[in-house]
Order: structure tokens, then sequence, then C-alpha cells
């Protein structure tokens, strides 16, 4: 490591949780003579790149923000170099750097340093809550709040696998949900949808995702994952209310998947342009009985294959014209096969918010994107 990237390590890992780009700042003008420092961080609609600072924010597709974001490459626009902000696939935003440096070495070292930027801001959020307010369009509602801080992320980016996630309507999100863990070469996924509206939804996705948590914690297969939670949402409400999920688990090795569906969302996958609906064997949603007894269903992912799960609140979306259905669902997860995960979750709401107009959303929206690459990364 040269003497400049151990002082831009050093200066943001010192630096207080609230002032790290500050810090950044001050060590780029130092060691790089980059006179200007911004960071835009994506919102939380996936719409807009907020600055940290000042100056308006980056909006339009062709932004060179956007486009630094969007492929995650380094993007030169007159005197200023964008870079990504990203963590293991967790794509935080971009840093704006002016002037460009002259010195392919300097340059090649400022993309590090956005990379190590990245990481401070993912441990800094605990500490302060700057970085989480900046990238906020609007204010949250309480249920949203709650529903944003389950999550483990929007993205994650391994060898093996792609994956992304997005909620909507994204500011004001109530009871649909979504956690991923890996480990041991397994990566488990659970998406979630808490009966009810507001709060009540929140709460019951909420205490669904900590008792699945708890549950693959302690090591439990992914039937008793599903059993551990379905008794604590019945002893909280007696069968008054429940939660639909689906539960996976991915061999990220072998491709091997384990599926319980307790009421689940739409499941589909998509491999060399053939797009199929998959139904595991429905069982009941989590609390709705007593002791209900989950069985989980083998099924595999071959290299290159796409998995896709959508909640019904984009199936059902509707506007006077009728609803947004499969057939047009079906037809955006073919156009999108192309895309990075991230990507095509953000770009089929955005084709959901355009077909709606100026319509609401009547229920909660989550999709989930997931891309098996093979075992060491290469699709064959």
């Amino acid at each position: 490591m040269s003497e400049r990237l151990t002082a831009v390590v050093r200066a943001l890992t010192d630096a207080p949780a609230d002032a790290i780009v500050d810090s950044l700042a001050e060590v780029l003008a130092k060691e790089f003579a980059v006179a200007e420092v911004e960071l835009y961080l994506v919102d939380y609609r996936l719409t807009a790149l907020l600055p940290l600072f000042t100056g308006p924010a980056a909006v339009r597709p062709g932004d060179p923000a956007w486009r630094s974001f969007d492929h995650q490459s380094e993007v030169t626009a007159g005197q200023a170099v964008f870079l990504p902000v990203t963590s293991r696939g967790e794509r935080i935003g971009v840093l704006r750097c002016a002037p460009v440096p002259g010195d392919e070495r300097l340059r090649a070292e400022l993309a590090v340093a956005a990379t190590v930027l990245a990481h401070e801001l993912q441990s800094a959020t605990v500490g302060t809550d700057r970085y989480t307010s900046a990238a906020r369009a609007r204010r949250l509602t309480l249920a949203a709040e709650m529903q944003w801080e389950l999550l483990p992320g929007r993205s994650r980016v391994r060898p093996s696998f792609s994956l992304a996630g997005q909620l909507e309507p994204s500011y004001a999100v109530r009871g649909d949900g979504f956690d991923w863990a890996e480990q041991d070469g397994r990566l488990f996924l659970s998406v979630l949808g808490g009966m009810g509206e507001g709060m009540s939804a929140a709460l019951l996705t909420s205490l669904a995702t900590y008792a699945l948590r708890n549950a693959r914690r302690a090591g439990l297969d992914l039937a008793d994952q599903a059993a551990l939670a379905d008794q604590a949402i019945f002893a909280q409400h007696t069968g008054a209310a429940h939660v639909a999920a689906l539960l996976l688990e991915l061999d990220t090795r072998t491709g091997e998947l384990m599926v319980v569906d307790a009421g689940s969302p739409n499941l589909m996958t998509l491999h060399d342009g053939t797009l199929r609906d998959r139904h595991p064997e429905e069982q009941f949603p989590l609390g709705m009985f007593e002791a209900s007894d989950y069985r989980a269903e083998r099924m595999s992912l071959r290299p290159g294959e796409r998995l896709i799960i959508v909640s019904d609140g984009i199936v059902e979306a509707a506007t006077e014209a009728g609803r947004y259905g499969e057939v047009a669902l079906h037809r955006f997860v073919r156009r999108s096969a192309a895309m990075a995960p991230l990507q095509a979750v953000r770009t089929l709401l955005s084709d959901l918010r355009t077909y709606l107009g100026e319509a609401d959303l009547e229920d909660d929206a989550v999709v989930v994107c997931l891309d098996w690459n093979g075992p060491d990364g290469s699709e064959s």
C-alpha cells in the first residue's frame, strides 16, 4: 500500500463517525491535490443521488454520477471524476473528486479510497445518523423507518451469486420486507409480508424477521426456522395476525435450493431466455395456527439462472385501465435479463411507477432478484 493510501486509511479510521467524509476531503486535498470532494448517497427509492454537502441532486439517468453508479465504474466528466462507493456489492453512492489527477496511479488509488470509504460508512452508521439522514429525499413514516432498519442491505455481490432487493413505496412501506445472510457456502434468504396496515404490519414483519434470525443463528434447518417463527407469532397474536413468507436456502457451491413456501410471494426463474413460474408446495402463513408443520422442498439452480421474487403488491397494482398483472411482469423480467440484479429491481419498480402514473400503490411491493453464477463465479 502506498503512503498516500495509508494516509487515507488512517484519516478514515481515526475520524469521528459523523466526520468521515470531511476527513477524507482533507487528506485527498493534501495527498492527491483534489480541491473538491462530494459524496452522493443513493436515496431510499433508488431514483436520486443526494449530495452530502451542497449542490443539486443527480436525478437524470445520463448524469455522470448515475453512469458511475449504474455501471460501477469510473466516469470522467470535465474536470471531475466520479467513483462508485460500494462495499461487497452494497451500492452506497458515488464519490466526486475534482480536478481529475493526471497520473493513472493516482486515479487508481482514488478508486481504492472510494471503496475504503464505503466500508467505513457502513460501520459509521452505527454511531451517527448523518449519512442515513442525508440519503432521504423526504421523511420516512415510522413504519418505513422500522422496515428499512431491519434490512441487511439492498444488494450483495460475491463470486458465486449476485443479489438485490427493494421496497416500495420506499418512504411509506408498511409490512413487506426481506432478509438475507451467508455462511459456510450457504445463502439464506427470506421475503416477508406482514398482515394488516401501518405499524401493525411493520411490527408483525419485525417479529417474524427476528424470530427467523434467532432460529437461523441457532443452527436450525429451514423447516424448523419456519416453525419457530410460526410459534413466536402465534404466541403473540393467537392466530389473529399472520405473516406470509418465502424462505430459501441456497448452497452456493452446487446451486441446490431448499424452499419453504408459507403463503409466499410470486417466485420465478429465468434461464437462457426461458421464464418459469415456480410453485413450491404452499403451506400455512406463519402464525396462522398454533402448531403448523413445515416441510422444505428441494429445487436446483443452473449456473447463470436468475431467481425473481415479487409480492402481490406488484401483480395487483392497478389503475382504472386495469392491473399491472403477470403479463407485464413476465415481459419486463425477460427484458431485464442482461441487467445486474440491482438495476433489474430498480427498473422494474420504475416501470411499475410509470404504469401507475398518479395512482398510488394499494399494497406494499417487494422485489428480490438473485443470480447464481456457478460455484466459481463463471456461468456455463
